[in-house]
C-alpha cells in the first residue's frame, strides 16, 4: 500500500501480485468505494484471454469483462462506470492497482 497526495486528497494505492496461471483462477479483495469484494481472474479458454469478475462479498456478481492492461504512461480503469475507486492492470509489473 502506497499513499499519495493529490491536492488536498490522500489517495491510496494497494498492489496485488497477478501471477497469471491458465489452470487455476487468481482471486484478491479490493476494497472499491469503501466496500470489500473479491476480484476473480479466470482464463477463457474460448476467448484465449483472462477475464475478470467483480462480485460482492455475498457472492453477486458486480461486472465481468476483459482483463485490459494499462502502459505505464496511462491508466485504464476497468472499474470506470461500476466504481469511483480505480482498477488498473498494469503490463511491466504484472501487479493490479487499486487506487481509492
Amino acid at each position: 500500500m502506497v499513499g499519495i497526495t493529490w491536492g488536498n486528497n490522500l489517495m491510496t494505492i494497494n498492489y496485488f501480485t497477478f501471477n497469471p496461471n491458465t489452470l487455476s483462477n487468481y482471486s484478491f479483495q479490493p476494497i472499491l468505494d469503501g466496500q470489500t469484494y473479491t476480484v476473480l481472474v479466470n482464463w477463457n479458454v474460448y476467448g484465449q484471454r483472462y477475464y475478470i469478475n467483480i462480485s460482492d462479498l455475498y457472492g453477486t456478481l458486480i461486472v465481468c469483462l476483459p482483463l485490459i492492461g494499462s502502459p505505464d504512461t496511462q491508466d485504464i480503469s476497468m472499474t470506470a462506470g461500476y466504481f469511483t475507486s480505480k482498477l488498473v492492470y498494469r503490463n511491466s509489473s504484472g501487479n493490479f492497482e487499486v487506487t481509492s
